[in-house]
């Protein structure tokens, strides 16, 4: 079962343990700012989140405030197998449910492995490679002072681009709870300064149609794909390389829908990196026949409208 579309009011007997919202994180008419914060959880594990008909994630709204939500259990964040939660509301209520969350996920791996659990455990944001710039400071004097102060490690992926229109990257956060949740209140407080990382805020959850990714059509993990027909077949074409841009689309998004509806995974070479004599970069379609079909026939229709505009 998916989270609840409602949001719940806080509980008055609940309050939040963290301090008062930091000044970039309050509006000019003194209320909170509506902010976001999002970060991977594994499929095994969002079951408990999720809780019996929904029960656990409507406890967490209502003690919090925040809204939560899961994506769907075949939509993963790329190169993972992990789903993406996102919680939602004002500063301290996103404090207070992702607390609730990360709690609850402890608790979930002691209860399984007893007290060999590694007090430090690891949880990875997502965050917009437009935004990582707030993060990381000038010469890494911000993320430096986020790990001093926090005692938690913080370490942000380099921009992935085997992935066609993704533009997120995992900011990974190693220590104790406490020391995670006190960077995770340093850096989503420099996230709300930064006006890019709002307008992320309505992006889609489903990573699963990007470009290149490593998922099938059922939503399974590359790595433990053994469909010997969609693995098996590829073919590359030919795109004319002012036509690229049309075929990703604003966003990721032609190729997105290219890729969902076809079932096929595709990959667009480098620029610079063309068909052999020619000046056509290099469109690979892997899946099964039928797949590779559509994916071209769609590919194609594209290329050949926007031929039509510029004729």
């Amino acid at each position: 079962m998916e989270s609840p579309d409602s949001s719940y009011v806080s509980s008055p007997e609940v309050n939040p343990k963290r301090s008062t919202p930091q000044k970039s994180s309050i509006s000019e008419d003194g209320s909170e700012k509506h902010t976001y914060i999002r970060f991977l959880v594994s499929n095994a594990a969002a079951g408990s989140v999720i809780g019996k008909g929904g029960s656990t994630i409507t406890d967490f709204q209502s003690q919090s405030g925040a809204r939560i939500q899961l994506s769907r259990n075949n939509e993963f964040f790329p190169g993972t197998s992990d789903r993406i939660i996102m919680i939602s509301g004002g500063f301290n209520e996103i404090l207070k449910a992702t607390e609730l969350v990360l709690s609850k996920l402890l608790s979930e791996i002691h209860a399984e492995e007893g007290d060999d659990v590694d007090p430090r455990s690891k949880v990875r944001l997502v965050v917009p490679n437009s935004s990582c710039g707030a993060i990381i400071g000038k010469a890494g004097a911000t993320i430096k002072s986020f790990i001093e102060d926090s005692q938690a490690g913080i370490k942000i992926s380099p921009q992935d681009n085997n992935y066609i229109g993704l533009n997120d990257r995992l900011v990974t956060l190693t220590g104790s709870l406490d020391e995670q949740m006190r960077a995770i209140d340093l850096i989503l407080a420099k996230l709300t300064e930064d006006s890019y990382y709002s307008q992320y805020m309505n992006t889609p959850f489903s990573y699963a149609a990007y470009g290149a990714t490593n998922y099938g059509p059922n939503g399974s993990g590359g790595k433990f794909h053994n469909n010997k027909e969609d693995r098996s077949n590829s073919v590359t074409i030919g795109v004319a390389d002012e036509h690229i841009g049309v075929v990703v689309g604003r966003g990721g998004r032609n190729i997105m829908e290219i890729s969902q509806v076809s079932g096929a995974r595709i990959k667009i070479s480098d620029r610079g990196d063309f068909m052999s004599g020619t000046s056509d970069r290099k469109v690979t379609i892997i899946g099964s026949q039928r797949a590779i079909r559509t994916a071209e026939g769609m590919i194609m229709q594209k290329v050949a409208s926007a031929s039509e505009r510029i004729d």
